[in-house]
């Protein structure tokens, strides 16, 4: 990934550039990757019952 890019996923979170001291890339990278899965939409959700047969 290149600076530019990063930055881009930055604002795309609404991380700003002096938020950036407290944080490391690890963690902007997973903010973003979780803010993509919060599009997905599941045909099916697990219950309890599923659990407790897995």
């Amino acid at each position: 990934m290149t600076t530019p890019l990063f930055l881009l996923r930055c604002v795309e979170i609404g991380i700003s550039v002096s938020d950036l001291d407290l944080l490391t890339v690890g963690l902007v990278l997973d903010i973003w990757t979780e803010k993509t899965n919060d599009g997905v939409k599941y045909r099916q959700l697990a219950t309890q019952e599923d659990f407790d047969r897995f």
